[in-house]
């Protein structure tokens, strides 16, 4: 039995965050052969989940493996330069430019694989919330140490 496995890919180097492969498949595309815009919501939602499911967060049966994972997005922005004309792997890099008690925003740009064509940036806000109340609540230490690596440097 042979099972399929990614190829290694050389991802641009960032001076924080970090950087992770995500595919553009052909359903991505519109009808002019771009991706549509609607795509880089997904395709950060998936590099995002992920980055922290190879850190212990993520869904297993349709239920969270860490309360952490009950959050929402509160805020989603998007700057588009360049569009990205076909299928295959794309780099996303992405960081923490806060990290609240409850909340955590990240910045993010989607780049060619050699780091050299920005197709788009933004920021996306999430918040953390309790299930039974609904309210926002802290973010456990485990997940405030994960994220503590991706904070960007402060100006």
């Amino acid at each position: 039995m042979s099972t399929l496995t990614e190829p290694a890919l050389d991802l641009p180097a960032a001076g924080h965050g970090h950087v992770e492969a995500v595919v553009v498949h052909f359903d991505d595309l519109d009808p002019m052969g771009i991706m549509h815009n609607a795509r880089y919501a997904l395709l950060l939602e998936r590099g995002l989940s992920r980055y922290w499911a190879a850190r212990g967060h993520s869904f297993v049966g349709g239920r969270p493996t860490s309360a952490d994972m009950v959050h929402a997005v509160r805020e989603f922005a998007i700057t588009y330069h360049r569009p990205v004309t076909g299928t295959g792997p794309i780099a996303l890099h992405f960081w923490i430019h806060r990290l609240g008690s409850s909340s955590a925003t990240y910045g993010f740009r989607f780049l060619s694989l050699d780091g050299e064509t920005v197709y788009a940036d933004g920021r996306r806000v999430h918040v953390r919330f309790d299930l039974a109340t609904g309210r926002p609540t802290p973010w456990s230490d485990e997940a405030r140490v994960i994220a503590t690596a991706l904070l960007a440097p402060q100006a």
